[in-house]
């Protein structure tokens, strides 16, 4: 994990490291950092810091993912804990029982995929490293995407829910 930035980064500061369940342990980091943080950076300083953590998680996925030698391991988390903060942001100011509905959605959606989260993760699951010299980039942006997608669907679930369910 320390042999390069980009794997502490990728790996989620170990979270990733979990024999069980590294994606909701990557996930639960993330919350726990948005908890630590939610009330000293403004909305500003929040957008700024998950814009960068997409393109940079981006780079850090790629880069693990190739010195790993597999397109998509489970042990890289950086796309949970980017796509989990985007949502914690956007459903705030929410309390604890808001942000647990949050973190059930997102779990689910990154790990049943339904429809178009499936299609985010198979979409470069056919990357050849060997004939295709952007396979990592390519890999390390269907690492991200997927739980973008997944934010997405949790982010759409949760609008229609305090639209139509009077939240």
């Amino acid at each position: 994990m320390m042999a390069h930035p980009a794997h502490v980064m990728a790996l989620g500061f170990g979270s990733g490291l979990s024999p069980k369940a590294p994606g909701t342990m990557g996930t639960l980091w993330a919350w726990g950092v948005f908890a630590l943080l939610q009330h000293r950076l403004s909305d500003v300083q929040w957008g700024v810091l998950i814009a960068l953590s997409i393109p940079l998680g981006w780079w850090a996925c790629s880069l693990t993912a190739k010195h790993m030698r597999v397109l998509d391991p489970g042990s890289i988390v950086w796309d949970e804990i980017a796509a989990f903060w985007l949502v914690l942001w956007l459903i705030s100011p929410t309390g604890f029982w808001g942000q647990l509905l949050a973190f059930a959605l997102f779990r689910f959606f990154d790990a049943a995929k339904p429809g178009p989260v499936a299609w985010a993760d198979q979409l470069y699951h056919h990357v050849q490293p060997a004939s295709d010299r952007w396979a990592w980039p390519k890999a390390g942006w269907g690492i991200m995407l997927d739980d973008l997608v997944a934010a997405f669907c949790t982010l759409l679930v949760i609008a229609l829910w305090r639209t139509w369910g009077g939240a």
